[in-house]
């Protein structure tokens, strides 16, 4: 088997979703603690120590105690290359998660055994369901109260419309917590409360769970109670099977507490045993796969000011076939020319190491001047445009205004450069030139604030504007098009790209506006 074919079959790339605080930062912390990437796992809310958690490493995250943009970070574990992509919980952020989602292979959901399926948490499976991405689920925080195991298994079955297959059992919850039965491979695992790092768990191997030792181990009503549970998730749910789960019928759930180290091992020692290599990925003209020989990749994310010190912009590059190799030549599809890359980079979160070649599944940061924009194609030389990596129809808007106008070359470089991260959108009104940001979410605007004003040294300031949607429009007729946009001159404005976008000020207007103009074709995407 070639080097390629080989590298390739060991890639494992994946997100980890959930709601926020749901304890997915930790759970990744204590993943890049077992694959070794890092000595002490930090805590995302810890006061008494100053350190804070390797994915969330700007500035503004480590303030608030949330990630706001998607990390990514490789380790090798098991003789597997494992690459996690860390996203944003909170809502405000979903479309970076959104497109984070298209660049990975499979998901892990975290769920909070106290809180359940939450809305955001709906949302984002449905994305995984839409890209029939393999998922599996992680019941974090055993070590609390919360809701009974089965009554959990029926709402994510419900909520999820996820068919599950439990691959580890809890032995009690809160104060009762004793362990987890790892099903999938038939040990028993104690849990002890004080075990944050580095003591390893006692794991005892239970083929037999009618051996009467479990009752000495855990007590008898503790030990009665595995055995009828264990019995009922043999009768009520299927069989784990590795293909059933590749094709998104069922989903297995492991459960666990991330904070206490308990149960990340099961999860990540069958995770990388079930796990798809890369996958093909569907490009406008033909479907790739990964183990083609010419290289081929997208970009689904660009950060500006990775640091701050060095002003740089890194766009994140996922491969989806062959092999990506420094100082060659490569084709930017978009702007037709070609490009080299004299440092490339692998990342372990904000610490980057510059790599020679990197294969189909993995994610490498490229240094960008401004020649990227999301969904972007790097290719060997093949026109290619990788589908699916869509800007949402924002619902949230403000007017934007320099605050300082000396600094106004810094605040239209700022802004430039922060709407080609896709943090948020810019449209620009056609009769008056007024710049109106939208996003998805209100924290947004504080983010983009924030990092104006640090990053670049540009303050901005906003005012609140009354607007319902901005949709962008077509039609097939231009003249048609053409009479739309002067007879709705006030309404019309264009994004960064110059696409037109209808800015409707209410729910009425814009049907009106459908109504009135029955050839234009309003679409929610900019994907159309």
């Amino acid at each position: 088997m070639s080097t390629q074919k080989t590298e390739i079959a060991r890639r494992r790339t994946f997100g980890i979703v959930a709601h926020p605080d749901a304890g997915k930062t930790t759970l990744t912390e204590k993943l890049l603690l077992f694959g070794g990437a890092i000595q002490v796992a930090g805590a995302v809310k810890s006061n008494k120590i100053k350190k804070s958690t390797t994915s969330d490493f700007m500035e503004i995250e480590r303030q608030r105690g949330i990630s706001v943009a998607t990390s990514v970070m490789a380790f090798d574990y098991d003789d597997k290359k494992i690459n996690i992509l860390d996203t944003p919980g909170h809502k405000d952020f979903a479309e970076d998660t959104y497109r984070t989602l298209t660049a990975v292979d499979s998901v892990i959901v975290v769920i909070d055994v106290a809180k359940g399926v939450e809305e955001q948490t709906e949302k984002l499976v449905e994305v995984c369901r839409m890209r029939k991405t393999p998922i599996i689920v992680f019941v974090n925080k055993m070590d609390r109260p919360g809701k009974e195991s089965f009554d959990l298994l029926d709402e994510i079955e419900q909520k999820l419309q996820l068919p599950c297959t439990p691959l580890s059992w809890p032995v009690g919850m809160g104060d009762r917590f004793q362990g987890v039965y790892n099903i999938f491979e038939q040990r028993l695992v104690l849990f002890r409360p004080d075990n944050k790092q580095g003591r390893p768990e006692e794991t005892i191997e239970f083929t037999d769970l009618e051996d009467p030792d479990l009752d000495k181990l855990i007590g008898k009503a503790a030990a009665a109670e595995l055995r009828a549970e264990t019995t009922m998730i043999k009768e009520i749910y299927p069989d784990f099977d590795r293909n059933d789960y590749l094709q998104q019928v069922i989903s297995p759930v492991f459960f666990g507490s991330a904070v206490n180290n308990f149960g990340v091992k099961e999860l990540l020692d069958c995770f990388v045993r079930i796990a798809p290599e890369p996958r093909p990925r569907a490009a406008e003209e033909r479907a790739v796969q990964p183990n083609e020989d010419n290289f081929s990749g997208f970009v689904f994310k660009i950060h500006a000011n990775m640091d701050p010190r060095h002003r740089d912009r890194i766009a994140f590059l996922r491969i989806c076939s062959g092999t990506f190799e420094r100082n060659t030549n490569y084709l930017h599809v978009r702007q037709n020319r070609k490009m080299k890359f004299a440092n490339p980079t692998s990342f372990m979160a904000d610490r980057k190491e510059v790599i020679d070649e990197a294969y189909a599944g993995d994610v490498v940061g490229l240094y960008d001047s401004g020649n990227f924009k999301i969904g972007d194609t790097l290719t060997a030389g093949e026109e290619l445009h990788f589908k699916g990596i869509p800007s949402f129809s924002p619902e949230q808007f403000r007017r934007v205004y320099n605050g300082d106008p000396l600094k106004s070359k810094q605040l239209a470089k700022g802004l430039d450069q922060l709407m080609d991260e896709g943090v948020a959108q810019l449209f620009t009104r056609e009769v008056d030139n007024a710049q109106i940001i939208g996003t998805v979410g209100a924290l947004q605007f504080d983010v983009i604030q924030y990092r104006l004003e640090h990053e670049y040294g540009a303050t901005v300031q906003y005012e609140g504007i009354s607007l319902h949607k901005a949709l962008w429009v077509t039609a097939k007729d231009p003249a048609a098009l053409q009479a739309f946009r002067e007879r709705r001159r006030q309404h019309i404005a264009q994004d960064k790209e110059g696409r037109l976008v209808y800015l409707a000020d209410s729910a009425w207007t814009l049907q009106m506006a459908k109504d009135n103009h029955p050839e234009i074709e309003f679409h929610a995407t900019s994907e159309f």
